[in-house]
């Protein structure tokens, strides 16, 4: 079943069985409109900007540097909004299932979230992630990549509502969030794909990347052959 379908499937199941009323599934829908009308989206990284590097630590606080993945081969970066949102784990489990597809095509998987190392630590176990997962305290490369975003006051509170204290989840009081978004950085630092969505319930299907990656290795090839 592909990614979408899964999600779907979830929201489906959330909204038929009542088990949140319908007032906040009301307030969650007018969150997401209100985002996509924010053009947020529109100022993140595309395909054929350049990356920004960065060192974060993952979630046993070793340091992880975007350079050093790089000098190895592509690198596929997620960022997600934490343990918490359900839809980011039902994507970290469907990355998780394409990673060796990913791996033999000669690239590195990383996610990136706000929240802090425990819930990092967290996100890994219940997910069962063999990649790492990063702590970007203050979202200061999602920033960078464009994704960061400062949710209002109401939607701050509704999170709360749901048991989601995102100031305690993140150890930060911006009360800020990065858009779900995934891309794919070369070896040449230039982002050769890039997805982002307002909509945190549509996210792309990890076998997307393949032919992507399958790309880059054929670039990679010519180079060589061509002593570039």
């Amino acid at each position: 079943m592909k990614l979408q379908d899964k999600l779907n499937a979830f929201t489906d199941d959330l909204v038929s069985s009542g088990k949140i009323p319908e007032s906040i599934v009301t307030a969650l829908k007018d969150g997401i409109a209100g985002q996509i009308a924010s053009g947020q989206a529109d100022r993140a990284l595309k395909a054929g900007d350049r990356a920004p590097t960065f060192i974060l630590t993952d979630a046993d606080s070793a340091s992880v540097s975007s350079a050093a993945l790089l000098a190895r081969g592509p690198l596929v970066v997620s960022f997600y909004r934490g343990v918490w949102c359900p839809y980011c784990n039902l994507e970290l489990q469907a990355l998780e299932a394409a990673r060796a597809d990913i791996e033999a095509r000669g690239a590195s998987l990383i996610a990136v979230s706000m929240q802090n190392a425990a819930n990092s630590r967290k996100s890994a176990r219940e997910n069962h992630l063999g990649f790492p997962i990063l702590v970007d305290s203050g979202g200061h490369i999602a920033n960078e990549f464009g994704l960061r975003y400062t949710l209002s006051p109401p939607m701050i509170e509704l999170n709360k509502t749901l048991g989601n204290d995102l100031e305690a989840i993140n150890g930060e009081s911006s009360g800020s969030l990065p858009m779900p978004g995934r891309y794919v950085i070369g070896q040449d630092g230039i982002v050769a794909y890039a997805e982002v969505n307002p909509d945190y319930t549509r996210r792309p299907d990890p076998s997307d990347l393949f032919p992507i990656l399958d790309q880059l290795a054929r670039l990679d090839t010519t180079r060589r052959i061509a002593g570039r």
